[in-house]
């Protein structure tokens, strides 16, 4: 759900090891108290759209089936794919984030320029972290099958990346079927074309309106959780199946909270700026994508998950286009 198919793409060419242990986390939200697991759930569904993964959005005879999506493989996936697989069979288009092609070109345009995601002089993240915390962070990169002489070249915001990724989850990442690639399958072998919803490079920029210094932030807070990365996965994927897909986000919004050193204002702060890029703006962007593809006739649009809530998700957006929304 928050693991962008860009980012699976990239983790082919950086997985050094093939074998990892099964994820074995816990659910963090089923830990909390009761008076907390109220507040964020109260939080969580006063956004617009805050529940549900799948939706049918209709305006005359336009119809776009919609598709909240989980990147990772997960058993889960078969029941859903039963439930979906009609309503795709009625498109004539797949919209997802990152089709076929453009993962292709992707890993082809890094194979033969991986500035973007590396610099072999250095990114200076071995400075701008105080020694204890650079060598937490090598150890936990190591975990991930990147040794420290590669570490200290890659940008901050792929290092933020591969740190939400457990390294139980990583062969999953890289090999694994998750919902996009299983709507994908499904539609080549119905011959029905798929489209993205972006180009091939957008996680190559998402992150240029950061400082250096919030993505050093960035990192330092996601290396402070770290240890409980398969905790946050089994979180996320239980959020996920349970149709609480806004809910995962609100809850990160908690632990950033209760990080050493933070503060309300600077949280919601960073918060706000990292929806904008992640989402909100994409958002913004795919709609003409979607609206344009309307003319060979109904869309399956399928996204992550994350994207379908708030005032300026997916669904609001279409809402405001004037289409009536139904949860599937």
């Amino acid at each position: 759900m928050c693991i962008r198919p860009f980012i699976l793409a990239l983790i082919s060419l950086f997985v050094l090891t093939t074998a990892h242990a099964q994820c074995l986390g816990e659910n963090l939200i089923a830990a909390l108290s009761k008076d907390e697991k109220a507040a964020l759930y109260t939080s969580t569904h006063a956004e617009p759209f805050a529940t549900g993964n799948f939706w049918l959005a209709t305006r005359g005879e336009q119809t776009v089936y919609i598709a909240g999506t989980f990147h990772l493989d997960d058993p889960r996936h078969d029941a859903v794919m039963s439930v979906l697989a009609p309503h795709l069979a009625q498109s004539k288009t797949l919209m997802t984030e990152a089709g076929p092609e453009e993962e292709a070109a992707l890993q082809a345009h890094l194979a033969s320029d991986p500035s973007a995601m590396m610099d072999p002089a250095g990114s200076g993240l071995a400075t701008a972290l105080p020694p204890q915390e650079w060598e937490a962070l090598t150890a936990a990169l190591l975990r991930r099958g990147i040794p420290s002489s590669i570490a200290q070249t890659l940008r901050p915001w792929f290092v933020s990346m591969m740190l939400s990724i457990p390294p139980c989850a990583l062969q999953m990442a890289a090999t694994g079927q998750g919902l996009d690639k299983r709507l994908i399958a499904a539609a080549q072998a119905q011959s029905i074309p798929v489209k993205a919803l972006e180009p091939f490079d957008t996680i190559l920029t998402l992150f240029d309106g950061m400082t250096a210094e919030e993505q050093t932030t960035m990192i330092r807070n996601n290396l402070q959780v770290e240890p409980q990365a398969e905790d946050f996965l089994a979180t996320t994927a239980d959020s996920y199946f349970d149709g609480e897909g806004r809910l995962i986000w609100e809850f990160s919004r908690h632990i950033a909270l209760g990080l050493p050193g933070a503060t309300p204002a600077q949280t919601e702060a960073d918060f706000a700026k990292a929806e904008a890029a992640l989402m909100t703006d994409r958002n913004r962007a795919w709609i003409p994508r979607i609206l344009g593809a309307l003319q060979d006739g109904p869309v399956f649009a399928a996204f992550g998950a994350l994207h379908l809530s708030g005032e300026a998700g997916v669904l609001a957006l279409l809402d405001a286009e004037g289409f009536t929304l139904e949860p599937l």
